[in-house]
């Protein structure tokens, strides 16, 4: 595995962040009291929220990895919670080459540690911001090949860029790197399907300095405009299962969720 090396870790422990306030919701334990602080103050869905994020990741890409899908870039990635991307996907394809990305430099300090790659495969990461794709893809370009198909992973992220940074443009200039065959993975926080309890989570992330944009589905359908969705479509985390997959067990879920094909 490589990794960016080229900026200084530093960590700011005084202002709380979404990888962490994630890790802390899974149970981890590389987060911060500002994090747990802020993870507290959340109701308790949202704990079932990361943990149906996570097996909806882990279902996609392994029907993806199923479908002959290779090379993957996970942007957004968060604290290493295993089983992680790399290792779902190269269980079916071990030649796979993944390229993960995150924002918080606690990150690429456990990436450095964790995310080692099957010998016939590669994974690489960027500290990077999704509010700067052309670096990531730029950085991506060194070890995924952009002429065969990638699958994007976006797992509950965009609910963290609000409409004034620009969300949808944001996934559209990712998209319209990829060659066809590509597919689109994304998960996103609904602010139609539980309007209470999602309006309790962005007034308390808002207090930890963490703005939010929850969506409706229709905003959420619009990151999939001119792609192909695969069957289910577009539903709730827990009730996406690819074609020959396990349903999970029925279950309440605040998160839309879909895998699209780039034609």
């Amino acid at each position: 595995m490589t990794t960016d090396s080229s900026r200084p870790l530093e960590i700011d422990t005084s202002k709380a962040h979404p990888a962490r306030v994630y890790d802390w919701l899974l149970g981890g334990k590389d987060n911060y009291p500002v994090d747990e602080a802020v993870g507290r103050t959340l109701p308790p869905e949202a704990h079932d929220a990361a943990r149906q994020n996570r097996a909806f990741m882990n279902r996609a890409v392994a029907h993806l990895a199923a479908q002959g899908i290779d090379q993957f870039l996970d942007i957004g990635t968060g604290i290493p919670t295993e089983p992680n991307l790399h290792q779902i996907v190269q269980r079916t394809v071990p030649t796979a080459r993944v390229v993960y990305a995150d924002n918080d430099p606690i990150v690429l300090r456990h990436a450095e540690a964790l995310l080692v790659s099957r010998p016939e495969g590669a994974t690489d990461y960027i500290q990077a911001d999704v509010r700067s794709p052309e670096e990531i893809v730029r950085h991506a370009r060194g070890i995924l090949d952009f002429d065969r198909p990638i699958a994007l992973s976006l797992i509950a992220l965009m609910h963290f860029v609000p409409d004034d940074q620009d969300a949808h443009g944001i996934v559209r200039r990712l998209v319209e790197t990829l060659p066809s065959g590509s597919h689109l993975v994304l998960s996103h926080a609904a602010i139609d399907l539980f309007p209470e309890l999602a309006e309790q989570v962005i007034e308390q992330y808002a207090k930890g300095g963490i703005r939010l944009g929850f969506r409706t589905r229709a905003e959420v359908a619009r990151f999939f405009d001119g792609l192909e969705l695969l069957p289910p479509g577009l539903v709730t985390a827990t009730e996406w299962a690819g074609p020959g997959l396990e349903h999970p067990e029925p279950e309440e879920s605040g998160i839309y969720a879909a895998v699209a094909r780039i034609p």
